[in-house]
C-alpha cells in the first residue's frame, strides 16, 4: 500500500517527530488503587517535565523542526508553563488522555468524560482548533473510536494498520509502530528483564528504518518521551539523527496534524471499513 503514496513537493517519504509528554501520569494511573505510591519510578518520570522537555525544545529550536506533542490533560494542568512553551515554540499539541487512562479500561461514559476533561485542559493553556489524538499505550476500542468522532477529533495516531496515512470509518489514522518508539529501547524500571540499549543502537536502528521507508515511500512516526529521550546522551544522539533528516531533500519533516491534513486534502475520508461495537471480531475476520 505504501508504494505510490503522494507526498507534498515530490518528497519521497515523510518523517513525523512526535513526543508523548506523559511525565508521571501513566504511573499514577496504573497505581491509582495502590495503598502507597513509591518514589522511584515517579521521580524517574518527573525528569520529563523538569528537565527533558526543555532539552528537547532547545534541540528542536536549534534545528528549526516542528514536532507533535501528545499531552495528557493532567500534565497540562500540573505543568502549564512547559505546555505553553511547547505551544509558543510553534509545535503541535494533541490529546493523550487525561491521566493516561487506557481506553479498554474505561466505560463508554468514562471515555467521554476523560476526552472532555482532556480537551478542556489543553484549551485552558491556549491550544485551539481541531485536536489530534494518541491513545495511551496505543490501544483502541470501537467505543473510544466513536467517541473521538463524536467530539470531532481531527485524526488518530495510535494504530499500525499501514505505513502511510489511511482512513478508517471516516477518520484519518497517522500510523505508528512499536519499533519506532523509544520506550521499547530505553525504558527501564525495577523488574525489567534487560538493560536499556545505548543511544547509538537506537539511532542506528531508526536510521535503517528511515532508509528502508524511503525506498517504499512510507511514513515514519518517531515516538519519544521526554523523560527518556531527554537524557543527555540520548538527546545528543537524537540531534544527530534529526540533523540528517532535516538535510535530506527527499524527506518531508511534518507534524502529525500536517500529515493528516495532507491526507484529507488528497485522499479524503471515505472508508469501506466501519467500526461498530460488538462486531469488531467479525469485521476483522471479514477484512482478512
Amino acid at each position: 500500500m505504501s508504494d505510490g503514496y503522494m507526498w507534498p513537493d515530490n518528497k519521497r517519504m515523510a518523517v513525523c517527530i512526535s513526543f508523548d509528554f506523559d511525565g508521571p501520569s501513566p504511573y499514577l494511573w496504573n497505581s491509582r488503587e495502590s495503598a502507597q505510591v513509591v518514589l522511584g519510578e515517579l521521580e524517574q518520570r518527573r525528569f520529563g517535565p523538569r528537565v527533558g522537555v526543555w532539552r528537547i525544545l532547545e534541540l528542536l529550536d536549534d534545528l528549526a523542526i516542528q514536532a507533535s506533542f501528545f499531552v495528557p490533560g493532567a500534565i497540562a494542568d500540573s505543568h502549564p508553563a512547559a505546555v505553553e512553551a511547547i505551544l509558543s515554540a510553534g509545535h503541535e499539541i494533541a490529546l493523550h488522555g487525561y491521566m493516561h487512562e487506557r481506553v479498554e479500561q474505561l466505560t463508554p461514559a468514562e471515555l467521554y468524560d476523560v476526552l472532555d476533561r482532556s480537551i478542556s485542559a489543553l484549551v485552558k493553556v491556549g491550544v485551539s482548533g481541531p485536536l489530534g489524538y494518541r491513545s495511551p499505550s496505543w490501544e483502541m476500542t470501537a467505543d473510544a473510536w466513536n467517541a473521538l468522532k463524536e467530539r470531532d477529533v481531527a485524526y488518530d495516531s495510535s494504530l499500525m494498520g499501514s505505513d502511510v496515512p489511511y482512513t478508517m470509518d471516516g477518520m484519518i489514522e497517522v500510523p505508528v509502530d512499536w519499533a519506532l518508539d523509544d520506550a521499547v529501547f530505553y525504558r527501564f524500571t525495577p523488574g525489567t528483564v534487560r538493560p536499556p540499549v545505548t543511544p547509538r543502537h537506537l539511532i542506528e536502528a531508526w536510521h535503517e528504518e528511515i532508509g528502508a521507508s524511503k525506498r517504499y515511500g512510507a511514513l515514519v512516526v518517531l515516538t519519544m518521551h521526554p523523560w527518556m529521550s531527554g537524557r543527555a546522551g540520548r538527546a545528543v544522539a537524537l540531534r544527530a539523527l534529526l540533523e540528517r533528516c532535516a538535510a535530506d531533500p527527499e524527506i518531508w519533516l511534518a507534524t502529525a496534524g500536517a500529515i493528516a491534513a495532507h491526507h484529507r486534502s488528497n485522499y479524503g475520508t471515505d472508508s469501506s471499513f466501519r467500526l461498530r461495537p460488538g462486531r469488531i471480531r467479525a469485521e476483522c475476520v471479514q477484512e482478512i
